[in-house]
């Protein structure tokens, strides 16, 4: 069966953003109205034992459960809310190779061997996807192709530079596009020129989550929602404290990104979480045509980018904006909405279905941060916006330090990690003031 056919039904909902800190419900977006059917999965009750604990079922701890129950252990999954109900359930779906900074200024800033030991890894992630959802039949609607989209002159250069660098780093499935080809694929005039990456595309990513928590169920794992985690006692074993029960855990993975907390205040010191507002449109019916006939998803390549892709039953799905905080805008509509006016002006009089909101976690270096808060107890954090791709990726590094296996790990636990200047007080007021710097930039096309 088609991915087209497949699709559960969906209707309008109430465009409306919910789904926040302290909610247990998935936001009301496109994705949780037509995600996969899920079974109950019970809170934790009482004192059970496990090899390995992770905290967070969102694409960091799903990954890496999988990886792990693949190679035997026994693993428990704590869920402070739902399957995927953070960022790894309502992101623009789009499978985006390397990290928010790229292996240029990886080198520059850390030396050669840091950039070559991360360059190796900066493709896989969307092999691991891919794989994941052929191996175990995972029925997240993919499609392949991705696209950068350049608006400016100076930013068709970067493309060219973009291209040169992933290529020397043995990357070669891209295709630059001009003006012309760009339009022709993407149905706006807006674009000067576009570099498609064959090797990516895009899926429904709250389906993917709960695709990779049945797969991972049906291995043994067990996931328990609803089970808020109040404390990590250290020891060996660890004791992961939650509700009414405990985990017992020779290891624990803390996975919870920008949904953390104060669980531990080492880690949000380092990090600030930022809100992106997602729209999705009526389906486009007989319209689709006009509007990304190739089916590829696009990001631009603005500091503060739209992104904007197809779902199976043809809703153009539109993203973008950053609110610094994670502060939970009361009219997303009016944010998104002149966004996908600009690029596709004949949906002038289309419907919104959808709107919502939801969080990702920024570093002040635009790396993520990767590493031990004890001897057994280990964490990742802070994609900066390369969530999809890099969660799946460092899951199965995780898998292998809990193997003995550290090479891959050290390469990213040896990065520095930095607290934002001014602490939680000042930390907003800085990031959005350089963001509207390189926005500005953007805008005057320097």
């Amino acid at each position: 069966m088609s991915a087209h056919a497949s699709i559960l039904k969906a209707g309008p909902a109430p465009v409306q953003a919910l789904g926040q800190p302290g909610s247990t419900t998935h936001a009301p977006s496109y994705y949780a109205a037509s995600g996969l059917p899920q079974p109950e999965r019970p809170p934790l009750q009482g004192r059970v034992e496990a090899d390995v604990c992770i905290i967070g079922a969102g694409y960091t701890g799903l990954s890496s459960a999988l990886h792990l129950a693949e190679a035997g252990f026994k693993v428990v999954v704590l869920e402070a809310a739902r399957v995927g109900w953070g960022a790894s359930g309502r992101n623009g779906g789009q499978l985006v190779h390397s990290y928010s900074r790229d292996m240029d200024v990886i080198e520059a800033r850390h030396g050669q061997d840091a950039a070559r030991a991360l360059g190796r890894m900066a493709f896989e992630g969307a092999e691991i996807i891919k794989a994941r959802i052929a191996r175990y039949g995972i029925d997240c609607h993919f499609r392949p192709g991705g696209v950068f989209a350049a608006i400016t002159d100076k930013q068709v250069h970067q493309l060219e530079h973009h291209k040169a660098l992933w290529e020397r780093y043995g990357h070669t499935q891209l295709e630059l596009r001009d003006g012309r080809q760009s339009e022709a694929a993407i149905g706006s005039r807006r674009y000067r020129a576009t570099l498609l990456d064959h090797s990516t595309g895009h899926v429904h990513p709250l389906r993917l989550a709960q695709g990779e928590a049945a797969a991972f169920e049906a291995l043994g794992g067990v996931i328990h929602e609803l089970s808020a985690v109040t404390r990590i006692e250290r020891g060996e074993p660890a004791v992961v404290h939650a509700g009414r029960g405990q985990v017992k855990a020779r290891f624990v993975i803390v996975a919870c990104n920008a949904y953390i907390g104060d669980l531990e205040p080492q880690l949000a010191a380092r990090s600030m979480p930022c809100g992106t507002q997602v729209i999705a449109t009526e389906p486009l019916g007989e319209r689709f045509p006009e509007i990304l006939p190739t089916e590829q998803c696009v990001e631009d390549c603005n500091f503060l980018l739209d992104y904007f892709r197809l779902s199976a039953d043809r809703r153009l799905v539109y993203g973008g904006g950053v609110i610094y905080g994670a502060r939970d805008p009361a009219h997303i509509e009016s944010i998104i909405r002149p966004k996908m006016l600009k690029t596709f002006p004949q949906l002038k009089d289309v419907r919104i279905d959808y709107a919502w909101t939801g969080n990702f976690l920024l570093t002040l270096t635009r790396l993520p941060e990767v590493g031990r808060l004890a001897s057994n107890i280990y964490y990742s954090q802070g994609c900066s916006g390369h969530g999809v791709t890099f969660t799946h990726l460092i899951g199965r590094v995780l898998a292998e330090v809990i193997q003995g296996q550290s090479e891959r790990f050290d390469a990213f636990a040896s990065l520095p990690h930095y607290p934002f200047p001014g602490g939680r007080l000042l930390r907003v007021p800085f990031t959005a003031l350089g963001a509207a710097y390189y926005d500005l930039r953007d805008k005057l096309g320097l």
